[in-house]
């Protein structure tokens, strides 16, 4: 199941793991707030070598991640392709500046400002992608809902979110296990097969897929209610973990990155650095 595992936790001794749940909670947002609001490219840059040693770190492997990647690649590929699409000179409005590259047809020019907008839009991606790939596959779902009911959330909203976490691996390996019966069947399903033989046993799946995740729901929930689930205004957590010095650095540099990037928008005089200027 490892081969294929699709944001699941993995357990594991490192650094990261050890950390409090709310600790890397406070820590993934404040640095998603910090990486999304500004387009200073050095900031940018900084944050993505520091999010990727964050990940050398926390020991995980590319075949525990590959398939998140690859869909996160394509759609971030389709959005960067759509806004040159849809605003081929919006580089040119922000940064006040023009310098051609290729000419191009029509409205579709190639800008130096352009390459450049975009270029921060995918160093968005590289800063914020890794630390949620960090924070979801070495926290345990269960502390991850203390965690955000820590923080405020509801505790059943908190404990719907852990659910789901968890059972996105055995969702899949539902999703594998009825491939392989369809296959025995005889419907080829591997990357031997055509597109067209592929999708087709794909969409077969679903349904068997949708009504293995019903009994799944119906099961839990019946158990939840048979403990009462929901009764109290507050529940105490059992894998809640306690503070320790480390998390208390972590939030402080959190909080400090934080702030950084917003001193950043006095110095460049907005949101944006422009290099162009």
């Amino acid at each position: 199941m490892n081969e294929h595992q699709m944001l699941g936790y993995i357990p594991d001794h490192t650094v990261i793991h050890k950390l409090n749940g709310t600790a890397k909670l406070i820590f993934l947002i404040l640095l998603s707030v910090a990486c999304m609001t500004t387009y200073d490219t050095r900031f940018l840059i900084g944050m993505t070598i520091f999010s990727l040693v964050l990940f050398r770190f926390s020991n995980i492997k590319w075949h525990q991640i590959s398939f998140v990647v690859k869909f996160i690649f394509v759609f971030s590929l389709l959005n960067i392709i759509a806004v040159y699409l849809f605003a081929p000179e919006y580089g040119v409005e922000l940064y006040q500046s023009r310098t051609v590259i290729w000419e191009g047809i029509g409205r579709f020019t190639l800008t130096q400002e352009q390459l450049f907008y975009e270029f921060n839009l995918v160093l968005k991606y590289f800063c914020t992608i890794p630390l949620v790939l960090i924070f979801l596959l070495t926290t345990n779902p269960s502390e991850f809902a203390s965690s955000l009911n820590r923080i405020g959330v509801s505790y059943k909203i908190s404990y719907a979110v852990a659910l789901a976490i968890r059972y996105i691996p055995d969702i899949q390996e539902d999703f594998i296990n009825i491939s392989l019966a369809q296959q025995a069947r005889g419907f080829e399903m591997s990357k031997k097969g055509k597109l067209s033989q592929r999708l087709k046993g794909t969409a077969q799946i679903v349904f068997p897929l949708i009504l293995s995740s019903l009994d799944r729901i119906e099961t839990i929930s019946t158990a939840m209610e048979l403990r009462r689930f929901g009764e109290k205004k507050k529940r105490t957590w059992y894998a809640q973990q306690s503070f320790q010095t480390s998390d208390f650095l972590v939030m402080g540099l959190a909080v400090l990155l934080t702030i950084i990037s917003f001193a950043l928008f006095k110095v460049n005089g907005g949101r944006f650095y422009n290099p162009f200027s």
